[in-house]
């Protein structure tokens, strides 16, 4: 089985000038394609070529050795990218309503707070990774940080963190210097004007 580049659900251009169409081409067409390419190069004629890309995120330890560390860049690297498409788009909803914006409430006390602690976590990730905002299976929400192309789905042992991501923000420097140079943190502030609330909610029911 051959993973596959899935298609962004929106023009290069539709979340323009948040991210622009320039980035969103190096974004998609190469950075993600490029982990695409070499996750399959490195799973080709192994025990794991038939795995999708999630089993191989979450079962590391059964991975070969040999290509554990291709593997968890790579598979995570689209993971991660194919999730963040979907979590972005033009003309969102400006807030979340319903049983996430209660879970929301509950545990950060406004929406404002959540996007503090996200652009937090975001702006004070060494190097390169993600924010996250994950829940568990009772619906407890947390915001954590990821190093590299690492996801919570990895679990304590491997990304240090545990849960299900129903929000995540990329700060890899490919996700923004072309529209903001080195001024992550204006980023950060920027991209939530194109979050999906709706995608948002979705995954949190289905925890």
């Amino acid at each position: 089985m051959s993973i596959e580049l899935p298609a962004l659900p929106y023009a290069y251009d539709a979340l323009a000038p948040v991210i622009s169409q320039e980035t969103m081409e190096f974004h998609h067409d190469k950075h993600h394609a490029a982990y695409v390419t070499n996750l399959n190069n490195a799973i080709k004629d192994t025990e794991v070529a038939d795995w999708s890309a999630e089993s191989l995120i979450t079962n590391l330890s059964a991975v070969p050795e040999a290509i554990r560390g291709g593997v968890r860049n790579n598979a995570g690297g689209h993971v991660n990218h194919s999730l963040f498409w979907e979590l972005l788009t033009p003309g969102s909803a400006s807030a979340p309503t319903g049983a996430l914006a209660e879970a929301i409430s509950a545990t950060f006390g406004s929406l404002d707070a959540l996007k503090e602690a996200v652009n937090k976590a975001g702006a004070t990730r060494f190097g390169s990774g993600w924010a996250w905002l994950v829940t568990d299976s009772d619906g407890k929400l947390s915001v954590v940080s990821t190093a590299n192309q690492d996801t919570p789905l990895m679990g304590i042992a491997v990304a240090g963190c545990t849960g299900t991501p129903i929000l995540g923000i990329d700060v890899w420097e490919h996700a923004y210097y072309i529209d903001y140079r080195n001024a992550r943190p204006k980023y950060l502030e920027a991209i939530w004007s194109v979050v999906n609330w709706d995608k948002v909610a979705e995954l949190y029911a289905a925890r």
